[in-house]
């Protein structure tokens, strides 16, 4: 890695400022730290997460739903509404597209008819802590509570006004419209097994084509009041069911998935919830949350604790593993398979989690990593390459690149060999080198770029993300000793040259002749869903400094570190709201044309650190940090994306991040908390202090790693996993 960041080899000037405050206003560690999630932090806006019980990477999220169509419904919640359709056993976590939603359950008491099936809320009965949630449906009567296992929602609903109806609605689910949503189910198998169980197959077309097995049980015998009429073009049934109970007295619901079999829905209950204690379950999923969440302990104040514990919640969330529990899962090819660790993960939005989760999970959560990574190299062996974005373990072929090359790559040069590395490498080969969905490699290897009149959408960006997946694969290449591998995707990487145009100073767009793209604009926002364009999901502000893997080479390119900088510190001063031509919804959270609401602006301000200008970035993370991570239900600036957005926020609270993710480095920041601890394998403990801290107290002044003043702008993997102490020194004044 000796082209990776020779920036990081210079010494930075810290100034050799100590500065003392009292900083006994902040609480004291607490040793239960489910009490601080919050799980409707991104329920409202666009953070499109949900309030609702799961497991840590689990395979259901019982969630209610405020709607299930449409894009302010991808997580069948908005914080913003006032009515409840009911409550649905799995759910995405602040995702751009919805699926999903499946086998929807509407209670409600009393004798009148009802009209619409959904009611009114108290949002002051809405609790919900990690595997729980609860509330109050005022307009029928019922306060509804839900817990789950990894592969089983239970809910408890207790009838208030006696008449205790129950609706199963198995059509409902997440989709784009409403047209979709009629369509969505294909085909539906519903078995009445017995009066107190309900069991069916379905085939299900949304984002994905999937089969979905479930079965329902009831701990009261029901009868069939009535089934409703199906509107045109639908295929699954909805049923009403009464129950013969006292008023205030209770009904619970089991509900186990499958992607397999209806024996396998009936064994993951059977193993996972054998009885109908309810608190016990609840209880259990608590005990699983507070056991990871105490991997970090912190300390702040209640709304900064609030914010880390709920990203870091958000974080655990996914991938899910689909596995049944006796291992077996269907592939990418609608075969059925069997995992030996009884671990199959999905749920992969490598776009976006490459950049920052992923790394995480290496740190926080190192026994997951090799099944996550095994799990990608099984999906290359049916699907032909590597996961892009995967749902229920099939493709959906969603955003660019082959982002799980460096996720793989990363894993590897940190030394986990807990999958089969000589199969990954076969992958990532593979992958690189066979055409399929928006890697037309021989379109490239002709062009060395992608042309936008032959690639019509996304050529620029694609171009550079190709680079770095390359140079991932280069590095892993150079280890394995393949030396002519190596050098092939090492001369890919950097293709990223041939679209920098030396005129404009920007990424810009290439036909095939080897003309600009002309006229330029480079406000205009590109999306390939919406405008089209040569960007994803942005301009070409945003994308130029998209070249995570060189540092080094997009500095020469510039003109200098000084330039660099210049035009880089130009970004967060443009005027935010000019947005010329195109749409992105994605594109939010402003600093000017910075977008913290999208991941590719994610490694942006850290920049500043490799070139030269540290206290730039400490003083734009603290404003990310205020601006755009608050503990409120719009407190995320954009969908929290499986994960990444709350990974920024727990790298950069910690004072760094992982500007190139395969790299083993992460890069010196400024801290966010006084002080973090993290319980690490062997009994290690790595900790953060942040000595000063306060308002204005937001720029480094010194660094002390393990009792030594420390001059690198970054710290590696290594150091962080064998234990020890980093210290910042922080002032109110920048050391330039």
């Amino acid at each position: 890695m000796k082209k990776n960041f020779k920036a990081t080899k210079k010494i930075v000037k810290f100034c050799i400022v100590l500065l003392i405050v009292n900083v006994n206003s902040f609480n004291s560690l607490s040793t239960n730290f489910t009490q601080f999630v919050n799980p409707f932090i991104g329920n409202a806006d666009n953070g499109h997460t949900f309030p609702g019980a799961a497991m840590p990477f689990g395979f259901i999220q019982a969630s209610p739903e405020t709607g299930n169509t449409g894009w302010n419904y991808c997580s069948g919640y908005n914080y913003a509404d006032s009515t409840i359709i009911g409550f649905a056993q799995n759910h995405l976590n602040g995702t751009g597209c919805g699926d999903l939603g499946d086998v929807l359950l509407f209670p409600f008491s009393g004798n009148e008819e009802l009209k619409n099936y959904r009611s009114r809320f108290d949002k002051k009965s809405e609790r919900a802590t990690p595997g729980y949630y609860r509330v109050n449906l005022a307009d029928v009567g019922v306060d509804a509570e839900l817990t789950a296992t990894n592969h089983s929602a239970f809910h408890r609903y207790t009838f208030n006004k006696g008449n205790a109806h129950i609706l199963v609605d198995l059509q409902s689910g997440i989709s784009n419209d409403v047209k979709s949503s009629i369509t969505r189910v294909l085909k539906a198998d519903i078995n009445l097994e017995n009066n107190t169980t309900i069991t069916g197959h379905h085939r299900v077309n949304m984002w994905v084509s999937r089969e979905l097995f479930y079965v329902i049980e009831f701990n009261k015998p029901f009868k069939i009041n009535k089934k409703l009429i199906k509107r045109e073009g639908e295929n699954a049934d909805r049923y009403v069911l009464d129950f013969d109970i006292k008023q205030g007295e209770s009904v619970m619901v089991k509900v186990a998935l499958s992607t397999v079999s209806i024996a396998g829905a009936k064994l993951n209950l059977t193993t996972e919830n054998t009885g109908w204690d309810f608190l016990s379950i609840k209880n259990k999923a608590n005990n699983e949350w507070e056991r990871l969440l105490s991997r970090v302990q912190i300390e702040g104040d209640i709304n900064q604790k609030e914010s880390f514990y709920t990203s870091l919640y958000h974080l655990y969330l996914q991938p899910g593993n689909i596995a049944d529990v006796d291992g077996k899962y269907r592939g990418a090819n609608d075969s059925v398979f069997s995992s030996s660790s009884k671990q199959y993960y999905s749920t992969f939005s490598l776009w976006d989690t490459y950049r920052a989760a992923h790394p995480l999970y290496t740190i926080l959560m190192p026994e997951r990593v090799d099944n996550m990574i095994q799990s990608m190299v099984e999906h290359y062996k049916v699907a032909g390459y590597l996961p892009l974005w995967t749902l229920w373990g099939k493709e959906t072929n969603c955003m660019i690149g082959n982002h799980a090359i460096p996720v793989i790559v990363d894993a590897y040069l940190k030394g986990f060999r807990g999958f089969d590395v000589a199969d990954a490498y076969d992958a990532i080969k593979g992958t690189l080198t066979t055409n399929h969905f928006k890697s037309n490699w021989d379109t490239y290897m002709n062009y060395d770029y992608f042309p936008f009149d032959l690639e019509k959408e996304e050529s620029v960006s694609r171009t550079l993300e190709n680079c770095m997946d390359d140079y991932s694969a280069a590095l892993m290449a150079k280890q394995l000793g393949k030396k002519e591998d190596a050098a092939y995707f090492s001369k890919r990487s950097g293709f990223y040259k041939n679209l920098f145009d030396p005129e404009t100073k920007f990424m810009r767009g290439k036909d095939s002749n080897g003309n600009w793209r002309t006229p330029f604009d480079v406000l205009a926002l590109a999306h390939a869903g919406t405008a089209g364009g040569d960007y994803t999901e942005g301009n070409a502000w945003q994308y130029t400094w998209h070249v995570q893997q060189d540092v080094e080479g997009l500095t020469k390119l510039l003109g200098g570190k000084e330039k660099f900088a210049d035009k880089l510190d130009s970004l967060f001063k443009l005027d935010p709201t000019k947005k010329s031509t195109g749409f992105s919804g994605d594109v939010t959270g402003l600093i000017g044309q910075y977008a913290h609401g999208n991941e590719p602006s994610h490694h942006v301000a850290y920049l500043f650190t490799l070139l030269g200008r540290a206290w730039r970035t400490q003083e734009l993370v603290r404003e990310i940090n205020d601006k755009f991570y608050v503990n409120k239900p719009d407190g995320l600036c954009g969908n929290d994306d499986c994960g990444q957005m709350s990974a920024w926020y727990i790298f950069t609270a910690m004072g760094f991040y992982p500007v190139n993710p395969f790299s083993g480095q992460y890069v010196l920041g400024a801290p966010q908390l006084p002080k973090i601890t993290l319980s690490l394998p062997e009994n290690k403990t790595f900790t953060m202090v942040a000595k000063n801290l306060s308002k204005n107290n937001k720029y480094v002044q010194r660094v002390i790693l393990n009792d030594k003043v420390y001059t690198n702008l970054f710290i590696s993997h290594k150091d962080i996993m064998g234990g020890g102490k980093l210290e910042f020194i922080m002032g109110e004044k920048p050391c330039k």
